[in-house]
């Protein structure tokens, strides 16, 4: 009996302890949606460039190429289309920072005409007014005006990013090096049928937030680059549009179909060989 009694007085004294401890505390660092933590691209800095002097440079070309999201090989870039977790396309990006005011957009591709926040955010952000049905207090119907903003829409907009680039020889170091300049952004307008341009922004200013930035990669997901280290590598396809050219003509204007991918594929060329051409073996 006695020892039935301490059984009965142990359980009892446990569930009192159990029940008393009242209700589990929500920490968030306690439910993580990953089995480590993720510290490389919220750590990563960007490689600055090496300083370079106008006398190093012995020879120079710009070129203009467009970025097509609908190639398989660019969609790291263009997908999310939608707000997710842990994961952001190029455009949310950009959006990101030039709604925060930590990034200017430009109007041009000479970046001397910055938007005001209140340009670009009716760019990034579609509002419409649709018109609601209602009742006074007379009983009488009334039609109320209601703004309604879609800040989603745009993501599936996105066509083309166009790259303002240099390639130049540097005789310092002996190499040939390509810097971008900007990045413009390009949507498709369904009813033209044709491109529209948005905003472009500074590549070099984009640098530091690119590089915290992780984009997919679908062969392993604990090796994911940034968007830094996409354009640092050349991970993307691209079509070469226009060269520096006394006329200031693209290729589409003087070139069309395939006739305008072969002159996209001759200044590329042009570019390999003027460096092939340095060296003798």
């Amino acid at each position: 009996m006695i020892k039935k009694s301490l059984i009965v007085l142990l359980a009892v004294l446990i569930c009192g302890n159990v029940f008393s401890q009242g209700p589990t505390i929500f920490n968030p660092g306690d439910y993580k949606d990953a089995i480590y933590d993720k510290e490389n691209a919220i750590n990563r800095r960007y490689i600055p460039y090496t300083h370079l002097r106008e006398g190093d440079v012995t020879w120079e070309k710009r070129v203009w190429r467009d970025v097509d999201m609908r190639e398989k090989i660019n969609h790291p870039m263009y997908f999310p289309i939608e707000n997710i977790t842990g994961r952001m396309s190029l455009f949310q990006v950009l959006a990101k920072y030039i709604l925060n005011g930590t990034l200017l957009a430009f109007d041009s591709e000479e970046f001397i005409n910055p938007f005001e926040l209140s340009q670009i955010r009716d760019k990034i952000k579609k509002c419409d007014s649709i018109e609601q049905s209602n009742v006074d207090a007379e009983g009488n119907e009334i039609l109320v005006k209601i703004f309604e903003c879609d800040s989603t829409s745009i993501y599936r907009a996105i066509r083309t990013y166009k790259l303002k680039e240099d390639w130049f020889f540097d005789k310092q170091k002996s190499v040939l090096e390509v810097r971008i300049l900007g990045i413009g952004v390009f949507t498709y307008d369904e009813e033209k049928e044709a491109p529209r341009e948005q905003f472009w922004v500074y590549f070099p200013a984009c640098r530091p937030l690119f590089a915290k930035h992780e984009v997919f990669n679908p062969k392993n997901d604990s090796e994911r680059r940034t968007f830094e280290d996409i354009f640092w590598k050349r991970q993307f396809n691209s079509t070469i549009t226009k060269e520096t050219n006394v006329y200031d003509r693209t290729i589409m204007q003087y070139a069309k179909g395939i006739d305008a991918l072969l002159e996209s594929d001759r200044i590329k060329g042009d570019i390999f060989r003027w460096e092939h051409d340095l060296w003798h073996f």
